[in-house]
């Protein structure tokens, strides 16, 4: 099992690689450095279009983006994401210190945005609470990025920890919110990227990691829970998938028909993707619940390569036609909304 705490003890160490930061107006820009509080200087944003510059350093905090904090960037100063890492260590089951009750699946989350029109890049998010520390918790999901809000963009940033690692969600059941995540790195072993949102991930890594089960699968990437409304859900494309575990333990998906969304209607494409052999290629999806069977679900793949992506059973593996897979696309998925460089 990977040592969180020995990983991210070692990245301060890249301070020499600060570069400058975008130019801006001296008064849009505000700076964060080891020491402060990166909550604080967000809560001190009086404006839509600031920039937040976090200096290298470890910052051990949650940090909750309201609303009413539109149109904010919050950018590392050097374009390395290691070199400032945003971390905390609690889960779903972790009693709060007030003692009103745990803190739930959401309220794990080291990083929490509502924003309209946020943008993060060049950052490392984590959350590296380990079950093994904490045996006496059931709940054990804990997340290192909850992001809501439309127009939410996210460039070249690393996303650590373990079980629901990304919650990409929308605001409300009836909100299409877009989320683009680009040249991102995601790693976790239990439904690590999972949500509502209508999410694309382009030229993404994910990476599933070893655990020390005996049980297969051992976990899955992605749980979508898609509105039934929306046409789209999660789209991956130009990416990879590759494994710190043996082949073939762990899945592409499973799909997460809520209880408090029994509508829902979980949509995945995988496309144009590296996958590796850490993924079962005769049977690469599978239920979270019998009532919801992955097959009446949105699953479709298109033009992916690798060991993980051999089709040996078709009707486990559904296809997208040529015709299909060209509304597949972030600009489908993502409107008049354009963050891409590219089609």
């Amino acid at each position: 099992m990977l040592r969180r705490r020995t990983l991210l003890a070692g990245l301060t160490g890249l301070a020499s690689a600060v570069m400058a930061p975008a130019h801006a107006r001296p008064h849009d820009t505000l700076h964060v450095r080891p020491g402060d509080s990166l909550q604080a200087v967000v809560d001190a944003v009086d404006g839509p279009g600031r920039t937040i510059v976090v200096h290298p350093g470890t910052y051990r905090e949650a940090v909750v983006v309201p609303p009413d904090k539109a149109e904010l960037t919050i950018r590392g100063a050097c374009r390395d994401p290691r070199a400032a890492v945003l971390v905390l260590d609690r889960a779903n089951g972790t009693p709060k210190p007030d003692g009103s009750g745990t803190y739930g699946t959401a309220g794990s989350a080291t990083f929490t945005s509502a924003a309209p029109g946020l943008t993060v890049r060049d950052l490392t998010l984590a959350n590296d609470w380990l079950r093994a520390d904490h045996p006496d918790i059931t709940g054990t999901q804990a997340v290192a990025a909850y992001v809501t809000g439309d127009r939410t963009h996210f460039e070249n940033v690393r996303l650590l920890a373990h079980q629901d690692t990304l919650f990409a969600d929308t605001t409300a059941p009836a909100a299409f919110d877009r989320q683009y995540f680009h040249r991102c790195y995601i790693e976790g072993d239990v439904d690590f990227v999972f949500g509502r949102g209508r999410t694309v991930f382009d030229a993404c890594h994910f990476h599933t990691l070893r655990r020390d089960v005996d049980f297969t699968p051992k976990g899955m990437v992605f749980a979508p829970a898609t509105a039934r409304a929306d046409p789209y859900g999660f789209l991956a494309l130009r990416g990879r998938i590759t494994s710190g575990a043996e082949d073939g333990a762990y899945k592409i998906a499973r799909p997460w028909v809520p209880s408090y969304e029994t509508t829902a209607w979980p949509s995945l494409v995988v496309r144009d993707t590296w996958i590796g052999p850490g993924i079962d290629a005769v049977a690469p999806y599978t239920d979270m619940r019998e009532a919801y069977p992955w097959q009446t679900m949105r699953f479709r793949e298109h033009a992916n390569t690798g060991p993980g992506a051999v089709v040996t059973v078709p009707e486990n593996r559904p296809q997208l036609t040529a015709e299909e897979a060209a509304t597949h696309t972030p600009r489908t998925y993502l409107g008049d909304w354009r963050p891409y460089g590219r089609p």
